[in-house]
């Protein structure tokens, strides 16, 4: 299968799928056939925050249009916060979508927690990491959970993280484990592992980004 990925939103995550596809290829020993397109970050976190999903969709569309154009057979989203208007794209897409959801939501239900945080934008945490249901999400409190996505929303668009931003993310993991409960500490930003790399935390953080590019790379192969 060639896959198509809609990157740029934002630039960090792009670059975590693109290598994490290449290590699963080659620990397969297999030939990755793969083209990306760049979208507009800041277009589409205007669009996220606005919540126009239709419009959104509509963007996506024209890309995945390229995509298939160049001869790809299906398509992923490099990033949560854009899977906000999936249900909207699925509809109008000219190639299927490998959704980020779906997958998360298995591979949560085989890890063996009961209940887990989120961190990223408003969208992904209000949502629940859209409607999640193998395990309980709990989420920033509500006094905590605009800085939370405002914070992501700059990390993102930079695809750099300061010490500052690295400590402020911790401190908010470790809040949801120790004052929510959370077992385990899900990264619902595609570009929070660049904040998420050289921590030490006494308690598990799984990277979104990572559990979607496996998906991909064994539907792919399939």
């Amino acid at each position: 299968m060639h896959i198509g990925l809609i990157g740029g939103v934002g630039p960090a995550a792009t670059e975590v799928y693109y290598r994490a596809l290449v290590r699963a290829y080659a620990a397969a020993k297999r030939r990755l056939a793969l083209t990306i397109v760049h979208a507009d970050a800041r277009e589409m976190i205007a669009n996220l925050e606005a919540g126009r999903a239709t419009e959104q969709a509509a963007i996506f569309a024209d890309y995945v249009d390229q995509l298939r154009a160049g001869g790809c057979d299906a398509v992923a989203v490099t990033s949560m916060g854009g899977h906000f208007c999936i249900a909207e794209l699925e509809k109008i897409s000219s190639l299927p979508l490998l959704s980020a959801v779906p997958a998360l939501n298995s591979h949560l239900a085989a890890y063996g927690v009961r209940r887990v945080g989120v961190l990223g934008t408003r969208a992904v945490m209000q949502s629940r990491l859209y409607g999640v249901d193998s395990v309980e999400v709990v989420i920033p409190a509500d006094d905590e959970l605009g800085a939370v996505h405002s914070a992501y929303v700059t990390l993102a668009a930079s695809g750099h993280a300061t010490a500052e931003q690295c400590a402020y993310f911790h401190e908010a993991a470790r809040k949801l484990h120790e004052e929510q409960k959370a077992d385990a500490v899900v990264l619902g930003g595609t570009d929070l592992s660049i904040a998420f790399h050289e921590a030490d935390l006494s308690f598990p953080v799984l990277d979104s980004a990572l559990i979607h590019v496996e998906a991909i790379a064994r539907a792919a192969m399939q």
